[in-house]
């Protein structure tokens, strides 16, 4: 938890350098307060120095401005380098003090995500702000639900799931809707379809959206190039056209978005410590405790940037490789289970999210909140199978060097 690390008694007749002992620098801060029933104040700053001489220092009889000098008998606070922990810094003690109303404190609002419902028998793919343990899949988190609406309606036009949101019945007689009727739906609600013809088809958009599209445009490709050693070019024409179809879709597909069980990165910010270098670790979209690279110790360390960085994203990295090879024959088994039972049509075990923390929503709200905002402080890299540690060093290079700092700042070792 990132703590409220400094602090001082404050008393009414204070002395001339109590404000001066205070850092002119951005952070939280919370003042306690004397008497029954007292709330402590709770704030983020841009100067914690000036927001304390505003409320603690003396002002005019007539002034309607907050003043809590008369009630306060300590101010504790905690200077942050960048506003994404401050965020994280000011959400966490938040929830410490204010339990039942730290998200109204934080206007914190679950962001938007696509969710495929696997329980039903014909899944039909959505935008929710609710996620839930129930074997759903979740795509996201979008910058708004008009983004996340957007999205879905231009990349659904990719597939042949229904829409609607009746409950299908599967009854010859039923007249369908417009997307059948365009052919864009494979409507079982009249029984356009076999009940595995449409598993296919929801299998496909999980795919896609599972590999942020890749699965899709790489299909497509192969089939173009199947179809032009055929010389059917008409077929390879027509699936050119689909292919830049799926690229154009795709482009709107927001960074960030991944299937929530694989969200994870880390966040890198500049550290209100000198040549330091925070780093925020995200696992399927919940926060972890940052780690702090003091590269001033660092340098006098036998351990390299990289193994400390390996030993808190990946803790028994470098154990014997007999286990590592038992654990990859373990996940190879494992896909090989999931694939069988894929082919009997269970979607669930495969996709669905079995489990939650009550705290997802709180932290992909931090997330979507920093990553969507502009500008955008500090740097996040994404990992793909494998983290990308030297990526991660050139940002801390980069972070390092700054604007002002360009010449000074030392090189993370290799």
């Amino acid at each position: 938890m990132l703590e409220l690390d400094c602090g001082l008694e404050f008393f009414t007749d204070f002395a001339p350098d109590f404000f001066a002992a205070m850092p002119a620098r951005p952070g939280i801060f919370l003042l306690e307060t004397r008497g029954a029933g007292a709330q402590p104040y709770l704030a983020r700053t841009a100067d914690i120095r000036r927001a304390a001489e505003r409320l603690l220092g003396a002002t005019e009889v007539a002034s309607k401005q907050l003043n809590l000098r008369e009630v306060a008998t300590r101010i504790r606070y905690r200077v942050t380098g960048s506003k994404f922990e401050q965020n994280l810094a000011f959400y966490q003690n938040a929830r410490l003090y204010f339990s039942s109303r730290y998200r109204e404190l934080m206007r914190l609002r679950p962001p938007a995500m696509l969710k495929v419902n696997l329980r039903n028998a014909y899944p039909r793919c959505y935008v929710t702000r609710r996620i839930r343990g129930d074997e759903g899949f979740y795509f996201g988190p979008f910058s708004s639900r008009r983004s996340a609406e957007e999205f879905s309606e231009s990349f659904l036009d990719l597939f042949k799931t229904r829409r609607c949101q009746i409950k299908i019945r599967r009854d010859p007689a039923y007249p369908g809707c417009v997307y059948s009727e365009m052919k864009m739906c494979l409507a079982p609600c009249f029984a356009g379809c076999t009940q595995q013809e449409y598993d296919v088809e929801i299998g496909r958009v999980l795919e896609s959206l599972e590999t942020t599209g890749v699965a899709l445009a790489e299909q497509l490709a192969q089939e173009r190039a199947a179809a032009s050693d055929q010389l059917d070019f008409e077929r390879a024409a027509a699936l050119h056209k689909r292919l830049d179809k799926v690229t154009a879709v795709l482009r709107g597909m927001p960074d960030l978005a991944r299937r929530i069980e694989e969200l994870d990165l880390v966040i890198l910010q500049r550290s209100a410590e000198p040549q330091t270098i925070a780093v925020f670790p995200v696992r399927a979209g919940m926060l972890e405790e940052p780690l702090f690279l003091r590269f001033a110790e660092i340098s006098s360390e036998p351990r390299s940037v990289e193994a400390i960085l390996k030993d808190a994203l990946e803790p028994g990295w470098n154990e014997v490789a007999s286990a590592a090879a038992a654990s990859g024959r373990a996940r190879k088994r494992d896909q090989e289970e999931s694939e069988t039972v894929v082919s009997e049509r269970n979607l669930r075990v495969r996709y669905g999210l079995r489990a939650t923390s009550p705290d997802l929503h709180d932290h992909l709200a931090l997330l979507t909140r920093w990553f969507y905002s502009k500008p955008r402080e500090g740097e996040i890299l994404f990992r793909d199978k494998v983290w990308p540690y030297r990526r991660m060093l050139r940002a801390c290079s980069r972070l390092l060097a700054g604007p002002h700092q360009a010449q000074s700042a030392p090189h993370p070792q290799q």
